[in-house]
């Protein structure tokens, strides 16, 4: 018989190339919810401007999905991306450390972390990242999506998991699809 052992918040990291990232970490928010998590998530790079579906079906839950961003980087101009960072990333902080959710889901931020196009280790420093990690609320867990992961990260991680894509629609001309991809 095994006998079930109390553990601190675990960190879950999703990453890599293939499509499934968001989705994983939607599916632990729902697996949350039915044991009586409460569970927040902020999504980095998708803006308010948009309605996604996971945003309409959480909402029917009682889950907040805050949008940071302002959508894809080639969208907007680099100083928008980096005011973006600069005032979403201490909202996400502050959520984690108050203690007050279970599962905190911060959706794409390894992308966030990855933009090498502009500097923004100054409005999203890494080592707060890894500070956050290290030092959230012993309760807390917290999943972390997006490609490109920064090794630190997965250094210190409970869980990487490294999707990548055998296959895939787009390469086929086939657009993002609604209620699959948003």
């Amino acid at each position: 018989m095994t006998k079930q052992i109390n553990r601190n918040g675990l960190t879950l990291v999703y990453t890599g190339h293939g499509k499934g990232k968001t989705t994983s970490s939607l599916g632990l928010a729902l697996r949350g919810i039915g044991r009586g998590f409460r569970v927040k998530i902020f999504q980095f790079i998708k803006s308010p401007e948009r309605t996604y579906g996971e945003q309409i079906a959480l909402k029917k839950l009682g889950v907040e999905i805050v949008q940071l961003g302002i959508g894809f980087t080639w969208t907007k101009t680099p100083e928008e991306h980096r005011e973006a960072l600069r005032l979403g990333w201490p909202k996400a902080k502050e959520a984690v450390m108050s203690g007050e959710y279970d599962l905190i889901i911060l959706d794409e931020l390894n992308n966030a972390l990855a933009i090498n196009k502009f500097p923004i280790d100054d409005v999203l420093p890494l080592s707060e990242v890894i500070d956050l990690i290290k030092n959230k609320p012993s309760h807390v867990h917290l999943v972390i999506t997006g490609r490109d992961a920064k090794q630190e990260i997965k250094d210190i991680a409970d869980l990487v998991s490294v999707i990548e894509s055998e296959k895939h629609y787009y390469n086929e001309g086939i657009p993002a699809v609604k209620g699959i991809e948003f």
